[in-house]
């Protein structure tokens, strides 16, 4: 893992995100990326008879930017880590996704916003755009946590067919950073049953070939998936979950209303989702 990128606002949630990045990067000897996406008012980038703002105003404005970003990186990155910033004029989504692969990204890192306290993904964010169609892994954060370690990774699935599989490589690539115990989770459901016995021998066919030092399999009931995932994951104290995502699906059924609300906020652990 080489590069990280970190879209960030300025917001408590991209310093949410910038810290975990921060993190990432040490433990991996990886390159931060910041990104800042403005979408100016016509008149800053059209500077004809009619705009409202000067060239002095805009460069004027672009400094200030500048400014903070560099504050911003002084404020959550160390010395030791290389920290390189762009500024772009895009719409949020499209420019994420572009300087993404402008810098090769290996794993893009970003905060969450939701219109709630409990709708921390919502369809149609940045977010949930940038989770379903990028490239590479995607890190969700939504909340602080000062006392962040990868000790405990849960990677939830089906672990049914080979495209997980080619999610659980990229999983394990970013794992192996790390001294981590994974934790591989099969949720049952009342719809979708199966013995223990049954969905453990799935598992260990699943994971037939890969290397893992410290691992246990888990078969977890629960009345939904999506809340049996939340749930395990706060039994063990997880620190973040791993999920294998699509172009068509992304996470916003994982954060509904009617799944976060039964939970606790400190229920909501950074998400690593991978593209199929």
């Amino acid at each position: 893992m080489k590069n990280i990128l970190v879209p960030i606002d300025f917001s408590k949630k991209s310093e949410f995100a910038s810290k975990m990045a921060a993190r990432i990067a040490k433990k991996s000897n990886s390159v931060i990326y910041l990104l800042h996406i403005i979408e100016l008012p016509t008149g800053v980038v059209d500077m004809g008879p009619a705009s409202s703002f000067s060239i002095p105003e805009s460069m004027l404005y672009l400094r200030k930017i500048r400014e903070r970003i560099l504050e911003f990186k002084n404020s959550f990155f160390s010395e030791s880590t290389p920290v390189h910033y762009a500024i772009k004029l895009q719409t949020p989504y499209e420019g994420i996704l572009k300087y993404a692969d402008k810098i090769n990204a290996d794993l893009i890192v970003m905060g969450s916003k939701g219109q709630s306290e409990f709708e921390e993904i919502i369809i149609g964010s940045n977010t949930e755009k940038v989770v379903r169609t990028a490239k590479m892994p995607v890190i969700v954060v939504k909340k602080d946590n000062e006392k962040f370690r990868m000790k405990n990774l849960i990677f939830a699935s089906s672990f049914k067919n080979e495209d997980k599989k080619e999610v659980f490589r990229k999983f394990l690539e970013f794992a192996n950073h790390f001294d981590s115990k994974i934790h591989l989770l099969k949720i049952n459901t009342p719809s979708k049953f199966e013995s223990t016995q049954e969905a453990t021998e799935k598992i260990e066919t699943f994971i037939e070939g890969f290397d893992l030092p410290k691992y246990s399999i888990n078969i977890y009931n629960d009345a939904l998936i999506e809340k049996g995932i939340l749930n395990f994951a706060n039994n063990i104290d997880a620190d973040l979950i791993a999920l294998s995502t699509s172009g068509r699906t992304g996470l916003s059924h994982l954060f509904s209303a009617s799944v976060t609300k039964s939970l606790s906020k400190k229920a909501l652990k950074p998400i690593l989702t991978i593209r199929v």
